[in-house]
């Protein structure tokens, strides 16, 4: 008896191996999505949470289907390299490139995995693509340069009697020289000049920023890693009672801002998680043209308690935030 006890929990063993072997050559592995995002920003989160629901309606749910790996460098340009390669380590299918020194850093350092940009104003002007509608090696993506035309007739709508803008000009960041760049050509059209104040660190903005004074009539902050410092913006230019624009409509929902008239990054993300999906599909990224939004991407919105601060008449297209 003994002896077919111990054969029994043998057979037993033997069998549980078997059943857990079988379940082990089932378990599918998932590919990898790796994110190198730029910091905790609120339209950051919600581009990719953009990609995220993109990839769901091609059927990529995430850890059903797909594996998404994030990882932010919390607006600390040191901490590319080791945010960038540890996320490479992982074996993604693919990595999404947040922002135009991570891009940058990634199209010098991985050749062997198709790249996404990100929110990049201008990735020919960021030498990440040679031509505007072509992806370049192992690189594409989705832009969130915005249409200045429509911003600044936006603009002299609720300041009608503005005649010259001010702009903070990060100098680590080619997304804000590419910005300046298109704004010299689109502000003449509106009888609009420009005063420019080169920033070479965030910390030096409230200094920076004094040169507005008595200088300009509003305030333009586009998609820039000035972003991480809208609070110190919004305090000086309302010290100096300068109303500040936006391309992002979260700092003028928080007060700080009077209004915005950019890029809506749920759309930024969407288009970027259009190019994933096709390349976890298989689709070549030689084969994928970067997107670039359209004037239906675009949003306005303004803050009423500043409307009401600059005396501003509020347009009928605009969405109000209390």
């Amino acid at each position: 008896m003994k002896n077919i006890s111990v054969i029994t929990a043998i057979a037993l063993a033997a069998l549980a191996s078997v059943a857990i072997f079988s379940n082990f050559k089932k378990k599918k592995v998932l590919p990898i999505v790796a994110i190198a995002n730029y910091g905790p920003l609120k339209d950051l989160e919600v581009s990719i949470q953009g990609i995220k629901d993109e990839l769901a309606n091609n059927g990529f749910i995430e850890n059903e289907t797909v594996k998404i790996e994030i990882a932010d460098i919390a607006f600390d340009h040191s901490l590319i390299p080791q945010t960038v390669m540890k996320l490479k380590n992982y074996n993604p299918k693919i990595m999404v490139v947040v922002s135009t020194p991570i891009a940058q850093f990634a199209k010098g350092k991985i050749c062997d995995v198709p790249l996404v940009f990100h929110a990049i104003t201008d990735p020919v002007a960021s030498g990440l693509l040679k031509y505007k509608n072509r992806p370049s090696n192992n690189i594409t993506g989705s832009s969130d340069v915005q249409n200045l035309d429509v911003l600044l007739r936006f603009v002299k709508t609720v300041l009608p009697n503005a005649r010259t803008l001010g702009m903070l000009v990060l100098t680590s960041d080619s997304n804000d020289t590419a910005l300046l760049e298109m704004m010299k050509k689109a502000a003449p059209v509106f009888d609009l000049s420009i005063v420019v104040i080169p920033v070479d660190q965030v910390r030096d903005i409230p200094i920076c920023i004094q040169k507005f004074k008595g200088k300009v009539d509003f305030i333009y902050v586009g998609a820039s890693g000035l972003h991480a410092a809208m609070p110190t913006i919004a305090s000086e230019a309302g010290k100096m009672n300068i109303p500040v624009f936006d391309s992002e409509d979260q700092s003028v929902r928080n007060g700080l801002a009077l209004a915005s008239f950019g890029v809506n990054y749920e759309s930024v993300g969407r288009n970027a998680g259009k190019l994933v999906a096709k390349l976890l599909k298989g689709t070549s990224v030689k084969d994928l043209a970067p997107i670039y939004p359209q004037i239906e991407d675009h949003k306005c919105f303004i803050n009423r308690k500043l409307a009401r601060r600059y005396k501003i008449i509020i347009p009928e297209n605009a969405t109000i935030v209390e």
